[in-house]
């Protein structure tokens, strides 16, 4: 594996690459403000090693990547798509497989419809269908209002009742307070099926906390979305051309049954459920999720 800083402009992004360079490329895409470490060492190494050259890389505002001041440098979610590209040309890939979990399943429908010669494969792993607003749900479904007709189907109680919490009470900006946080998300996006490893998320948070820049400009996510709330193109997946795979866990909590409604609507595209699964990616799925995305790749 080799770690590398790649520019967009004036944007610095870590990225680090595993595998043979003349192996077919495979990007990885995490989602909304999450490093690119949360594409686990065991998913990545078995991709790797059965012949595909993995990029995962920090979005901006998270990880070793640029922590932006907002303010004086304001960006949208059209320039967090273009960072995906900027990876790509910075390697010299002119298509690559992406694969992309919740909002970087979003990013890769967006780039998918938008610049198809770039894409040799798309595929989403627990997201939402591009252009339906899957955002103003959320936040509907947090502030407690009624369902609109045609929303998006809304989260697990037990993630609404969760984020409600934290909006009365936000936890202290202190480094056990935060990690503490992280772990108690993940428990609730991990879901009760599989068994959760208090441990192993711990080492991970560690991780994640001790690597950031600065943690507290990862909310510029947040930020960018409400500049321009209406970046999704509507009407965008029907363009897809790209082979897609769609991949959801029965026990998603962010976003549940979105898997089959972006299926529906890409041509040709196909669904698979993971039993168990909600919306993180624990070591009892790595293999199986390698398998179905190297098979989707080959």
């Amino acid at each position: 594996m080799t770690e590398r800083m790649i520019t967009n402009g004036n944007v610095e992004l870590w990225t680090e690459e595993f595998g043979d360079p003349g192996h077919p490329p495979v990007l990885l895409v995490m989602g909304s403000m999450s490093q690119g470490v949360l594409w686990p060492d065991g998913l990545v190494g078995r991709l790797a090693a059965a012949g595909r050259r993995v990029i995962r890389y920090d979005h901006r505002d998270t990880g070793k990547s640029s922590a932006i001041d907002f303010e004086a440098d304001p960006y949208t979610w059209t320039d967090i798509k273009d960072d995906v590209l900027a990876v790509l040309d910075a390697y010299g890939i002119d298509r690559a497989h992406i694969v992309g979990h919740s909002a970087g399943g979003l990013l890769g429908q967006w780039i998918a419809a938008e610049r198809p010669e770039r894409v040799l494969s798309l595929t989403v792993i627990a997201s939402s269908p591009l252009g339906r607003g899957e955002g103003a749900t959320l936040v509907r479904a947090l502030m407690g209002m009624e369902p609109q007709p045609g929303e998006l189907p809304r989260p697990t109680r037990e993630f609404i009742e969760h984020f409600g919490k934290v909006a009365v009470n936000p936890p202290a900006p202190d480094r056990r307070s935060q990690i503490d946080f992280a772990i108690e998300t993940a428990w609730v996006l991990h879901g009760p099926a599989i068994p959760f490893d208090e441990d192993e998320q711990r080492r991970l948070e560690e991780r994640i906390f001790d690597r950031d820049r600065n943690p507290a400009t990862v909310a510029n996510h947040r930020l960018a979305a409400m500049t321009d709330s209406a970046f999704e193109p509507v009407g965008a997946l029907a363009r897809i051309e790209a082979p897609t795979l769609v991949i959801e866990g029965t026990h998603e909590p962010v976003k549940p049954g979105h898997g089959a409604l972006i299926a529906e609507e890409i041509p040709g595209a196909e669904l698979l459920l993971v039993e168990g699964l909600g919306h993180t990616l624990p070591s009892q799925v790595h293999e199986y999720l390698a398998q179905a995305i190297l098979a989707h790749t080959s």
